[in-house]
């Protein structure tokens, strides 16, 4: 909310316009004995004080933790410039935009947003977004499903487990069997993908980078899928899409995704943005709603919705999904996030992060009780084995400001020594020197000190 100081003359104007004498008037029906019959003890401050005052109100009880976490939802910087350009009235909306009279503003960001998608994973043609990547995930299954008119689809166990979980949740009732390929050592196991794939399934789906941060080889499942007719659906992370082999150029059919990376905040797990790309033939089958740039009969560029494949538009039966709004202002601010980095800012972000990464890995690794764990390329996130319970190096570790990862063992069996750490642009030197020294403490003494 923006610090919007009223003066006593704007205070008297307002109740004068409203037709009150005073501000008691507009509490009249609320009992006397449920007010509070004092003022609020609240001092009077300058936007700066008052920002500085807040912020050391949020630091009171717990220093400021550092997070080197990930799973999905990442801690990125967010330029300033972002929240002034998608709060202006252009973009702003208090309806669902998908309706014929959205303001053409937003059906032109929703435009830029599908070109910046595009352009990332090498597709053709992209959707205006999603609620978030699981749903995404989980609508480009029943997707492969219907086109092929297979009931089975394989999933690979290294593919984000949250995503797996809704991906049940929309099959379960469908009929739709789901097979589950299991990893070795946080890799997809190619000799069981290869067993499991037949004449009767309708895609596969993996993760490139999958949930352990790690880079999977692709062109061995995409020759196999598609060697029975199948499609191929990748989960991608969009960061790293900036400097790795896109799905395009893995002959993906179906692209999925999480768009928070974007200029999303992690807001404690949301909201997020699901990403959904496809190939240029698969277009009348994609869920949601498609925008794209004409002319009107003056000749002057416009900006409409062309594809809606709803049960509100076309025959319910025909309708390829149940999705009824997009995330439009998280797509806006992914647009607005793109168009300020541009391909070359965004690339830097993932080479720093990828960079800070490498280095941390290598650090992690040199500390008596830790070792990496599936040891292979990766971007800016890795597994990491401990000699305790990850569950309890993050309790330490968050204890002292710092979330150390996410603990692998919270979905996979045998799992529950691995960490899975993310790096960012935004964690300095000094924040990755102090993340180093206190795992360098826990594993020699099993106490930390405060961390500073």
């Amino acid at each position: 909310m923006h610090y919007i100081p009223n003066t006593d003359d704007d205070r008297r104007r307002m109740l004068d316009k409203i037709g009150v004498a005073r501000f008691e008037d507009l509490i009249s029906e609320i009992p006397e004995e449920q007010r509070l019959n004092r003022p609020l003890d609240i001092p009077k401050l300058s936007e700066v004080e008052l920002l500085a005052e807040i912020e050391a109100l949020s630091h009171r009880d717990r220093e400021n933790t550092l997070c080197f976490a990930g799973g999905g939802v990442y801690d990125h910087f967010i330029p300033a410039a972002l929240g002034t350009i998608v709060s202006r009235p252009e973009f702003m909306t208090a309806y669902t935009p998908y309706q014929a009279e959205v303001a053409q503003g937003t059906l032109q960001v929703i435009y830029e947003f599908q070109t910046h998608v595009c352009r990332l994973t090498g597709m053709d043609v992209a959707n205006a977004s999603m609620y978030d990547g699981a749903t995404a995930a989980a609508e480009a299954m029943l997707i492969a499903s219907a086109i092929t008119k297979r009931d089975k689809i394989i999933v690979s166990e290294t593919v984000n487990p949250l995503y797996r979980q809704v991906i049940d949740t929309y099959m379960r009732a469908r009929g739709v069997e789901i097979v589950t390929v299991p990893h070795t050592d946080g890799f997809t196991d190619l000799s069981r993908m290869e067993d499991a794939i037949d004449e009767a399934t309708a895609c596969v789906l993996v993760g490139q980078p999958n949930f352990f941060g790690l880079l999977e080889e692709i062109e061995p499942v995409e020759q196999m899928i598609h060697k029975v007719g199948g499609k191929l659906v990748m989960a991608i992370e969009p960061i790293s899409q900036a400097i790795i082999k896109t799905p395009g150029e893995y002959n993906a059919d179906i692209v999925v995704g999480e768009g928070q990376p974007l200029g999303v905040s992690m807001s404690y797990g949301g909201p997020l943005l699901g990403l959904f790309a496809a190939r240029k033939d698969l277009v009348r089958s994609m869920p949601g709603r498609i925008a794209a740039r004409t002319k009107d009969v003056d000749g002057r560029t416009g900006f409409v919705l062309t594809l809606q494949t709803r049960e509100q538009h076309i025959r319910r039966e025909k309708a390829t999904s149940n999705i009824c709004t997009n995330q439009a202002l998280c797509a806006t601010a992914a647009a607005v996030y793109c168009s300020l980095l541009g391909k070359e800012g965004l690339k830097q972000v993932a080479l720093l992060s990828a960079e800070r990464a490498q280095q941390v890995a290598k650090e992690i690794a040199d500390i008596d009780g830790f070792e990496r764990y599936g040891a292979a390329p990766f971007v800016r996130e890795f597994p990491i084995k401990t000699d305790r319970p990850a569950a309890e190096v993050i309790t330490a570790m968050t204890e002292h400001g710092i979330l150390p990862g996410v603990d692998a063992g919270r979905w996979y069996k045998g799992l529950d020594n691995v960490l899975i750490v993310a790096l960012t642009e935004k964690r300095t030197p000094e924040q990755v020197t102090r993340f180093v020294r206190g795992l360098k403490e826990l594993s020699s003494s099993g106490v930390l000190s405060q961390l500073s």
